[in-house]
């Protein structure tokens, strides 16, 4: 018992460490995804398959769902194997054969003679031995007349029966295996025409009977190479089905044909075969280890996190669960609308989930890749892949700039007429009829663009939760001004939100120029003040008095409140349920910047030997992210072109870079990846916004007196409209 303990405890220690390993953990993921995949492509979990056996009476009425034609496999074997035995046959003639008989024939005879000749030998000694020599059976007096003859006759003989041997092996193609005995014959009729005695005779016949034997054999290589010529020769024997044509009426007797056809169709159910699985299995692993490979090379961002990895895998697989349950669907009472309905399968869906959760190029990939994978499940029919493609790829688009939930569905509706031209053009090239093609592109086409939209509108809340995703809906959401935030800062802290709404286009605009994620930039800057609204008078924007209550307290304090506006903000976001993009940008927006002001006013107080710098500054951290630290730059040139007295193109322009200078010297800009060339991207991009927003205007003159005097006594408008230039 205590050994048992103590290894439990070990497996459950290497166990865990184990699992504390990220390779392990991801590839036990990927083995996992691997397994799953494979089991839906490969198996049937609703068959609507059928049990039939050849003789059985056919429970139903069965027509074909498709067109097909194909190779009725045994009836052509059948064919080639008989062409096979019909084929020549090739002999080969060894002459060998012919001189060993004769040889053992001759050798025969002496033996004989040798007996014979022996004078020692009485007639009955001659007898047995011959009887042990002769290695077949004779007549007991033919063998005491061999005895008594003598050696000239014994050779006469001999060459007269070898000569006939030879003459028959040599002729023609010789003896063959089939016609030996059919020599037999014929050397047992020419030694009887040679009128020999009864002892010779009958001792001729058993030594042909005994050393006869083929001299000609089939060349198997070349009789071989024959009926392979013949088989090849036997075209495939083919079975052309049309889609609705009847297979099988209820109670008729099922045929070796009749199944041939409902096995081609894939109507009678057939356990799978392990090459089946084996092949699906290799197929799933090379389609996986591709976009794995992709992900390495093009984005490794995504690679890197194995939580995007599962939420990619998860997609796959939901997808390819609703499409195999589609696929399964059977209608009995249309078994030819039945037969379409994997145009139905939304890859659409997981097009549109992974271009808003993840990338849009990774969308396409995932897109083609699903799209094959449907073409093998429906048994290879890949025109359900071609549309599955067109749609997926026009989901992928069409949400690619989104700018409000309501775009999904829009998104949905362009899915759709993607899928109903993409269902209509396969069908004419399949030649389906057109009442049916009609049907099935409205339909199907419309069904499987709403299905991808439901399903994208359904599952985008769950993902975005489950795995801390920020996507363009969500923002989208939360960017809104009737969101509870944004109302509460425009009503307690207008100053602040008019900043913000600002801070954000600039934002925006420098995004747009570095080609980063602009609405996450735009929705982080509406929200990175919000802190604000805790004490929204102590900032300057929201003073509508010329009260300032930092006149009443130390720098220190002052520096103390408006530093953390941003920990109230991080509070504020983390409570509303802010997406963690978010919470990064309020928090890192100020990085450890100095509060210069009160810094320079609290050495004013002559106690300097006090006071150091980093009591001045924000907590940080400096902004990590090219979007945090976008943010930081905006808010800050923002800030300053506004207390411009007179703001023109060079002034701000001269300002903006000033402050974007202060800030890389300064070291904020140290933890995230901008370049000096994207400072300088930037700060164009600022520039021509704030022109814009703080454009010179016309500085309209005082009212003339006479004019005034007019307007009084009830003067022309319109001429009073005309000297004022309106």
């Amino acid at each position: 018992m205590l050994v048992y303990s103590r290894l439990k405890n070990k497996l459950t220690a290497v166990l865990s460490f184990l699992i504390k390993q990220r390779k392990v953990r991801r590839g036990s993921a990927a083995v996992l995804f691997l397994f799953l995949f494979t089991l839906i492509m490969a198996f049937d979990f609703v068959p609507e398959r059928i049990d039939l056996v050849v003789g059985q009476v056919s429970p139903k009425t069965y027509k074909a769902q498709k067109d097909l034609v194909f190779e009725y496999e045994d009836k052509t074997a059948e064919m080639r194997r008989i062409a096979a035995e019909k084929a020549e046959k090739i002999y080969a003639k060894d002459p060998q054969v012919s001189v060993a008989v004769q040889k053992d024939i001759s050798d025969l005879f002496t033996r004989v003679s040798e007996i014979q000749e022996d004078t020692g030998l009485d007639t009955a000694a001659k007898v047995s031995r011959l009887k042990s020599v002769l290695p077949f059976v004779i007549p007991e007096e033919d063998i005491t007349g061999l005895a008594s003859y003598q050696i000239q006759d014994t050779h006469a003989v001999e060459n007269s029966l070898n000569n006939l041997v030879g003459g028959i092996m040599q002729a023609g193609d010789g003896i063959i295996q089939d016609s030996l005995e059919e020599a037999k014959d014929t050397l047992y009729n020419q030694v009887s025409a040679l009128n020999l005695a009864k002892p010779y005779d009958s001792f001729s016949k058993g030594a042909v009977g005994r050393f006869l034997r083929p001299n000609t054999f089939i060349n198997y290589e070349m009789t071989k190479q024959k009926q392979d010529e013949a088989m090849a020769a036997v075209p495939p024997a083919m079975i052309s089905v049309m889609e609705g044509e009847k297979l099988i009426g209820e109670g008729e007797i099922i045929t070796e044909e009749h199944m041939v056809k409902l096995q081609a169709l894939g109507l009678v159910r057939e356990k799978p075969q392990f090459t089946s699985i084996l092949g699906v299995f290799l197929l799933v692993a090379m389609l996986m280890t591709t976009t794995l490979v992709y992900l390495y090379q093009q984005n490794r961002e995504i690679y890197k996190q194995a939580g995007l990895l599962y939420l990619l895998g998860m997609i796959v697989l939901v997808v390819m669960g609703v499409g195999k349950a589609i696929i399964a669907i059977n209608v009995t009472q249309w078994p030819e609308f039945s037969a379409q309905f994997g145009y139905m399968v939304p890859i659409a869906a997981a097009g549109m989930l992974i271009a808003l959760l993840l990338d849009s190029r990774l969308a396409v990939l995932v897109v083609a890749v699903l799209s094959l994978l449907l073409g093998v499940m429906t048994g290879n029919q890949f025109r359900f892949a071609v549309v599955g493609f067109v749609g997926g790829i026009t989901g992928v688009y069409s949400v690619s700039k989104l700018s409000q939930r309501s775009d999904l569905v829009r998104a949905g509706i362009y899915t759709s007429g993607a899928n109903v031209v993409a269902i209509f053009i396969v069908g004419l090239v399949n030649g389906s009829p057109l009442a049916l093609l009609i049907s099935s592109s409205l339909a199907l086409g419309v069904i499987n663009g709403i299905l991808s939209s439901i399903l994208t509108n359904g599952f985008l809340p769950f993902l975005e939760n489950t795995f801390r995703i920020t996507s363009s809906v969500r923002l989208l959401e939360i960017s809104n001004p009737n969101n509870v935030l944004l109302k509460r800062l425009l009503t307690e802290a207008p100053g602040t939100y008019h900043h913000s709404i600002i801070v954000g286009n600039l934002a925006e605009s420098a995004a747009d120029a570095l080609g980063g994620d602009s609405l996450l930039v735009r929705v982080g800057a509406y929200y990175h003040d919000i802190g604000k609204c805790k004490r929204p008078y102590f900032f300057i924007e929201n003073q509508m008095t010329v009260d300032n209550p930092h006149d009443k307290i130390t720098p220190s304090l002052s520096t103390l409140i408006l530093t953390s506006h941003v920990k109230d903000g991080v509070e504020m976001a983390k409570e509303h349920k802010l997406p963690q993009g978010i919470i990064d940008i309020i928090e890192q927006h100020h990085g450890t910047s100095l509060v210069s002001y009160f810094y320079y006013k609290a050495l004013e107080n002559d106690r300097t030997e006090t006071i150091t710098e980093e009591e001045f500054r924000y907590e940080g951290p400096k902004p990590r992210t090219r979007a945090a630290a976008i943010v930081m730059l905006a808010d800050a040139v923002e800030a300053a072109v506004r207390s411009l007295q007179s703001p023109t193109q060079g002034r701000v322009e001269g300002l903006v870079r000033k402050i974007i200078k202060d800030k890389l010297n300064d070291g904020q800009l140290e933890e995230c990846d901008l370049t000096f060339k994207d400072l300088g991207v930037i700060a164009s991009s600022f520039v021509r916004v704030l022109s814009g927003v703080f454009h010179s205007r016309i500085e309209y003159p005082d009212m003339p007196k006479e004019i005034e005097g007019r307007k009084t006594n009830g003067g022309s408008r319109k001429q009073l409209a005309g000297k004022n230039g309106c």
